[in-house]
Parts: structure tokens; sequence; C-alpha cells
């Protein structure tokens, strides 16, 4: 089902409207406060000490209200910037509709981040205060023994309904187009992570212009497993809430916990990041019901093909009859949306459908409110079929990086923002993800783009059940995309459960690469399942799985 189009022109006219007051929007579209509008998974408990199964519109007000209350209480004023380190999606939502609604910036903070690199990371925010659940509470007073020190470290616990009555007068907050509303970290696999900030405006940019464009208008039900620190995560869940469609929160990125919580919640939709639907697709799917399910959305990273095709065996998607009417046909689709914190909405979509072939690591083309480029190294758009740096242009992107301008600025080439990533184009101006600028690596036969070397090992041979490159040399030589050092390529295999392993891995690896004209690696290791270190959002750490792999490979 899709919004009708008195209330999708009622959006577009509001022009107030932005991502920091889309909660106190709605009543102005007819919606009823006894709308139940929030599932949840029972991992939040509200100010009333109570763990609810769904909030009605009427009862995400008075909750919002009521964190709001909290906060003005305690000193935050318009502008200011307060660190919501947890786990929980309804966690994030919950504070950055509160925050936003007096004017205030949240800066979500996934706590799983390591330690020293959180403390790091939040203590560079200058926030005001720091708002937590256990067991990250006691850790994080250390803050107010930093130079520039919060105001308070606050367990959620301890917000109650009284807590409403201290809202502001001027409550809810008007914002103008730029006012800041929310900072969001990047993964941090190469360090401290980016502080990229969106603005009123910047956050919900991509979604109204998709739904100008009749686009992005479900009203279908969808599960929301992406990462709750991640602006993805809080920009469908606002969409979700704008659009009327129920908005399920799911906590759990597990592949199985997230299969457990599509035959809980049956959703029409299912968001995730890559590595939660390549879980998925590891599973044993044979007694699963995902019958429900019409689209994974993966966002992030492109996803690999063959998890891909797993999924699509599944669910079903609806399409128009030779009748001309609709209908159910077998298997889900998969959309592959690829973007980024900085991005704010993503900017590339491309849809994998039962039956119809593959186009590799594509990735669509740019979407209407956006540009992109293959950039030489001078900054330069690279013509199709070679391969340079992905920069994009868009006003969904992030004005900047929280009190970071250097890095900021670093990140600029021909007056493009570069998102990180290695890519081509063909003559229809689809892209094509190679690598991540940090993950290439420069060998003696060329350059090895890791994720596509995987995607055709993966594609190549189905006992595999996941695998990484990583390039290893002597500690003082640099061999990425940016520099003149060469190194030697391993790669490291998971096979499938059953799977007989292959008496010479290094030869079978080679054997696929030879035929398909690549450069072949140095050494191929099986390890077992979970070797492989991933970050907060499950993207692989190679920085660290380097150090691991010397000592994997010394030990073949």
């Amino acid at each position: 089902m899709m919004i009708n189009e008195q209330l999708r022109r009622a959006i577009l006219d509001d022009r107030a409207l932005g991502a920091g007051n889309v909660l106190h929007r709605l009543t102005r579209y007819g919606r009823s406060l006894e709308g139940q509008v929030l599932w949840l998974d029972g991992t939040w408990r509200d100010p009333a000490g109570n763990h609810p199964e769904v909030l009605t519109l009427g009862e995400l007000h008075e909750t919002v209200a009521t964190y709001a209350g909290f906060y003005r209480r305690n000193g935050v004023r318009a502008k200011d910037a307060v660190a919501i380190v947890t786990t929980s999606i309804t966690d994030f939502a919950l504070n950055l509709m509160a925050l936003t609604s007096i004017g205030a910036i949240a800066s979500l903070v996934n706590a799983n981040m390591p330690l020293e690199t959180r403390r790091e990371y939040i203590r560079r925010q200058r926030v005001v205060g720091i708002m937590t659940r256990e067991p990250w509470h006691k850790e994080l007073q250390s803050h107010l023994r930093d130079d520039v020190p919060p105001l308070f470290v606050a367990l959620q616990a301890e917000i109650t309904p009284e807590d409403r009555a201290h809202r502001p007068e001027n409550y809810p907050f008007r914002h103008a187009p730029n006012d800041p509303i929310l900072i969001s970290h990047s993964s941090g696999t190469t360090g401290i992570p980016k502080s990229a900030f969106h603005t009123h405006t910047t956050l919900f940019h991509g979604a109204l212009s998709r739904l100008s464009d009749g686009l992005d208008c479900s009203t279908r039900s969808r599960l929301l497993a992406l990462p709750g620190h991640h602006v993805s995560a809080m920009s469908n869940t606002l969409l979700g809430l704008l659009l009327g469609a129920p908005v399920i929160h799911f906590t759990d990125p597990s592949g199985k916990g997230v299969l457990d919580g599509i035959e809980k919640f049956r959703p029409t939709i299912v968001f995730g990041f890559t590595h939660t639907f390549m879980e998925m697709a590891g599973e044993d799917l044979t007694d699963r019901d995902l019958s429900c399910v019409e689209g994974f959305y993966a966002s992030g990273d492109a996803a690999h093909v063959v998890h891909i095709r797993r999924l699509l065996e599944k669910g079903q998607h609806p399409v128009t009859g030779r009748d001309l009417k609709p209908k159910l046909a077998p298997g889900a689709i998969f959309l592959d949306i690829f973007g980024s914190t900085e991005m704010g909405y993503v900017l590339f979509d491309y849809v994998h459908r039962p039956g119809a072939p593959s186009m590799g690591r594509c990735i669509g083309r740019p979407m209407r409110f956006a540009e992109a480029a293959a950039l030489s190294e001078d900054g330069e758009v690279l013509p199709p079929g070679a391969v340079g740096r992905l920069g994009v242009r868009s006003q969904s992107l992030t004005p900047g990086f929280w009190n970071d301008n250097v890095r900021w600025h670093q990140q600029w080439l021909g007056g493009y923002f570069l998102t990180g990533d290695l890519v081509y184009r063909d003559a229809g101006n689809n892209f094509y993800h190679l690598d991540r600028t940090s993950d290439a690596i420069r060998t003696s036969e060329g350059f090895v783009y890791s994720a596509y070397t995987e995607e055709l090992l993966l594609s190549e041979y189905e006992e595999i059940r996941d695998c990484t490159i990583v390039g290893l040399a002597a500690e003082e030589v640099r061999f990425g995309w940016e520099d003149e050092g060469v190194a030697e390529t391993y790669v490291l295999l998971e096979l499938a459960d059953g799977v007989t392993a292959p008496e010479d891995p290094t030869s079978w690896v080679n054997a696929a690469l030879t035929r398909h004209g690549l450069p072949a690696v140095a050494g191929a290791v099986l390890v077992p399942e979970d070797t492989i270190p991933v970050g907060i959002t499950g993207k692989v750490l190679k920085r660290i799985l380097r150090e691991q792999a010397r000592t994997l490979v010394a030990g073949r």
C-alpha cells in the first residue's frame, strides 16, 4: 500500500517539516493520537518502569515530552549536544526526538565502541550531558573529570513521568533549516570515528525528494534491524512515522535474531546492514516462515550477490500481471541501498529480483537528488570503465564533522565529497563498487580489490560461507591505494558446514582467480567461523585482521 495523494501533497507543502519536528507535525496531517505507530522488542523501559510492546502516537508524544522535560530540568538548552550511549534503536530514537523538541542535538554513540576510542570520541564532542543505561553508566562517569566536563551523566531509568512538567514554554522548538539536530559516527574501522552532523534539512532532504517523485511512499510495516546510532536507523524511523507505516524496532542485528523477529512481527520490509543479511543467508532457512517479506533493504556497503540470491528464494513481491492486475510473485526483492553516515540518505540503490541476471557489484545509478563521479587523484571526472575514487554531491550531505574541520576539508576533491570507496561506471552511468580505498592492496601484479575478489570467490565456490582478502608486507611498508609499497595477498576462508576442505586451499582459490584473469594470492588459510574480526556495524576490521593474519599464515 502507498500513502494517498492528499497526504503526499500535504507533506510536501509543509515548509516547516524537517527531521527535527516530524513527530510534532503528524497531527496536522489528520493522524489520530490513538493509532499504534511503534512496535518494540522488549528492550526499552518506559519512564513508568514498564516494557510496552507497542506505542500509540499519543503515548509516543507523552514519552518524548517526558524525556524533553528531564533534559530541560538538567540544564540542556537549544544547540547543546548530549551524548546518547546505548545499543538500543529505541533509546536513540526517543532521545533524538526529545532533544530536537527543545532545539538540542543528539550525539548518537554506539556503546559497543572500544572503550578508549569511545572515551576520546565523546571528549571531542564537548557535550553538555551523557544519557545511557547499564552497564555503561559507571565507566561514563569518568567524563565528569574531562577538561570541559558534562553537566550530568544520567541513567535513562532516572527519567520519571513527573519530568514532563519541566518542558520549556516554547515547546516544541521551531527549527530553522540549518539547525543541527543529530551527530552520528562512522564505523571507525580506520581509527577515531568521524562525527558527521545533520540538520533539520539534510537528514530529510533525500526522503522528501523521493516522496516528491512518488517514490519511497510505502505504508507497509518495516522492521528496522539497523545499528541504532546510524542515520539510516533514525531517518527510516522518522520516515515510517511520517508515512503512517508500522515501524518495528529490533535491537538484535544477528542473522538468527532477525529471522526470529520476522517470524514474530511479520513485517513486509526488513532493513539491516549487509552483515545481518550475510548471517541470515548462512542460516538454515528450510523451516523459516518468511512469506510475509516482500523486500530486504540492505544499507551501508554493497552486499555480496551470493548472499542476496539465498534470500531471494524466500518471501514474495508484488508485480503487475498480463491482465494488468496486481498479484504476488514468488521471492522477495533485495534492495542494495548504498550510503554512509555522511550522506544523510542513500544515494544509490539497485534492485535484485528473483530470476533476474546479476550485475555483480553494481550499486545502481545516483538518485535524482544527487550527483556522483569516479575521480582521478587530481579530481578529474574519469570516463566509463576507469577505476577511481567515488565522489558525491547532494544537499543531503552532512555540512561537516563536529569539532573536526580539518578532516572535513580533507575529504573533498574536485568539488566532490569522497566517500572512501573505489568504483567505476559503465556507459549507462551504472556504478560498480570495487573496494574501500583503505582496503585496496597494491601488489607486484597490480591492484587487488578485496571486496571485488571476495565477491568472485563466493560466486565461484558454493563451499565458501565467507572469505576475506588481506594484504601482508613488512611493517614499514604501506601498500594501499595512496601508497607506493607492494604486498602479498592472502585469503581467509570460512567453509560452509559439512563441506570437505580442499587438499590445497591456495591452488583451489588461485584456479578461480586465474580463470578470470585476476592476480593470484600468495596463500589461502582455512579459519573457523567468527575468526574474522568485525566492528560495531559488522564491517571487517582489516587493520586488526592484518595482525591476526600474520599468525594464521605462519601456522598454515
